[in-house]
């Protein structure tokens, strides 16, 4: 097969399908360079533009619906507009909005994270993932008086910390990173090396860097070792706390000094949480003689207040969470077994995967296969269940998976 022409015809149909889109792309690079405020939602020719959402599916300008494979990102647990959090949002707004001071709903949010997660003994918000793993590294090297911060290659913990390609990202802020090689154990002895090590931050299934996961072996003695030499462990849980009611802490059996959080948690609003140890976040208490200061005019706002204490009380069911997990875990076994024969398969854990190729070439034309066929996944190959995805959704994603593949290597 001619990839080269196979992904030209395919953007060409897609074209082909979505010309209203099409007009909203140009506009909106007239306005926006690449014509959108967050890159990882590009791709070629042009996105699609999303006109309303319900459930588990999308409907764009074009009037296309598509089952939502995405989940934003992990963002989307529990699936579009879910009631129960519109209608607490709602009756939030009506007592008053930006408040500018400190409210009753932050305290109930706190209490619920601490109560769910084993390493939160003490715990702050912030307004995304992002600014949760910045104040983390910050309060880590200011606990320990040290300077280096250990990572891992392929990782991401946002958008200025990003180790896709090592420590040379052009946004990355300016700490200096030791970075080593994910699930190595020799690679570890690169990191503790250094004498200045204050802390290092990891992903216990690498969610940007393709649904990655750690052996127990590789994050046991990472513990083990930043225990041994009093570097802050932090456990970036801003994808992986949904993997198990506990997050994947639990499922690895490890306590980390520190974990951050977001995406899901806060019910579809911006949202981010730092925390861990008590004698750690004791530094932002004036009154315990810390000297730490956090800003943030929305950390607090009503809205994500609100929406997160109704999510995590009336929709984060265990039961539930375990489900999602598994049937990823289904979703996961099958798309793989059917993808290896065309030079493709698939990685992850629970709710988190991400279909990978030989041949990028080869993603391109399977992502645009599954958008025609009525599936919206990333262009990369990310995928995450919601609570609205059922066994019937699954189903037909792995159809049309075995139907692409009998074309192609037909």
């Amino acid at each position: 097969m001619d990839l080269d022409l196979a992904v030209a015809q395919a953007h060409q149909a897609y074209a082909e399908r979505n010309p209203r889109s099409a007009e909203l792309h140009r506009r909106a690079s007239t306005v926006m360079p690449g014509g959108n405020t967050r890159s990882v939602l590009h791709f070629e020719p042009f996105p699609f533009r999303v006109a309303s959402a319900a459930g588990a599916e999308l409907t764009d300008v074009d009037g296309h619906t598509y089952v939502d494979f995405l989940g934003n990102y992990t963002a989307g647990l529990f699936g579009h507009s879910p009631k129960v959090i519109a209608d607490a949002v709602v009756e939030a707004l009506g007592s008053g909005f930006a408040l500018g001071a400190t409210h009753a709903t932050e305290i109930e949010l706190a209490e619920l994270l601490c109560a769910r997660f084993d390493a939160l003994e003490r715990v702050r918000f912030t307004n995304s993932g992002t600014e949760a793993n910045l104040m983390a590294i910050g309060t880590a090297l200011h606990h320990t008086q040290k300077t280096g911060v250990g990572v891992f290659e392929g990782a991401y913990h946002g958008g200025v910390l990003s180790f896709g390609h090592g420590a040379s990202h052009p946004l990355n802020v300016p700490h200096r990173f030791i970075v080593a090689p994910f699930d190595d154990l020799d690679g570890l002895d690169r990191l503790f090396a250094d004498s200045d090590l204050g802390c290092v931050i990891v992903e216990a299934v690498q969610g940007a860097g393709g649904c990655i996961p750690a052996s127990h072996e590789f994050l046991s003695e990472l513990s083990r070792r930043c225990e041994k030499s009093g570097t802050v462990l932090i456990l970036d849980e801003v994808m992986t706390s949904r993997l198990s009611p506990g997050g994947a802490q639990r499922l690895y059996g490890i306590r980390p000094d520190m974990m951050t959080l977001g995406k899901y948690l806060g019910g579809g609003m911006t949202f981010g949480a730092f925390g861990g140890r008590s004698e750690i976040m004791a530094h932002f208490d004036s009154a315990a003689g810390g000297v730490l200061t956090q800003a943030g005019t929305f950390n607090n706002n009503i809205v994500t207040m609100t929406a997160a204490t109704t999510a995590i009380s009336q929709l984060l069911d265990d039961d539930r969470l375990e489900e999602v997990n598994r049937r990823g875990d289904r979703l996961r076994r099958s798309l793989d077994e059917t993808l290896r024969g065309g030079g493709l398969w698939v990685t992850g854990r629970g709710s988190m995967l991400t279909v990978h190729a030989a041949d990028d070439r080869l993603l391109d034309l399977y992502f645009h296969a599954m958008l025609a066929a009525g599936h919206y996944l990333a262009r990369r190959g990310f995928i995450a269940l919601s609570f609205e995805i059922e066994d019937a959704h699954s189903e037909r994603l792995q159809t049309d998976t075995a139907d692409w593949i009998g074309r192609l290597e037909g």
